[in-house]
């Protein structure tokens, strides 16, 4: 650019994020998931990848949830919240998140720390691993 100049690094690249259509398909695959009325929560432990890999978060907000303004309200919400929650979640983690229909009037009534809660309590489940049972 004219007038910059040129010892400017790139920007930073975004941390944290799932956007590859084969990284939601295989957590789809061979992750864990728990659902309530209104998220349904994805979580796959990413093979080779070090514990001190933050956790990733993808998110699916269809139209069925509201208009424009509604959908990124709800993806702001749930990006913030993951924020909070991630630290205490474990290192090399893919999380999946879907809005269904009827998060954003739970948004509107309920507020965003209830959302945030909701999203905790499905993380917590779908991380978890199943009880070993004596044989």
């Amino acid at each position: 650019m004219p007038g910059s100049p040129p010892d400017l690094a790139p920007p930073p690249r975004r941390r944290g994020r799932i956007s590859r259509s084969g990284d939601f398909d295989a957590v789809y695959r061979r992750g864990r998931s728990a659902a309530n009325r209104h998220l349904v929560v994805y979580a796959f432990a990413r093979e080779g990848q070090p514990a001190a890999e933050p956790a990733r978060l993808g998110l699916s907000v269809s139209r069925k949830v509201g208009g424009a303004v509604e959908r990124n309200r709800v993806k702001r919400v749930l990006r913030e919240r993951f924020d909070e929650l991630a630290p205490a979640l474990p290192g090399g983690l893919d999380v999946v998140v879907i809005a269904r229909p009827g998060v954003a009037e739970y948004l509107a009534e309920r507020g965003s720390g209830a959302l945030g809660a909701r999203l905790a309590e499905l993380a917590e489940r779908a991380v978890a691993r199943p009880s070993e049972s004596p044989a």
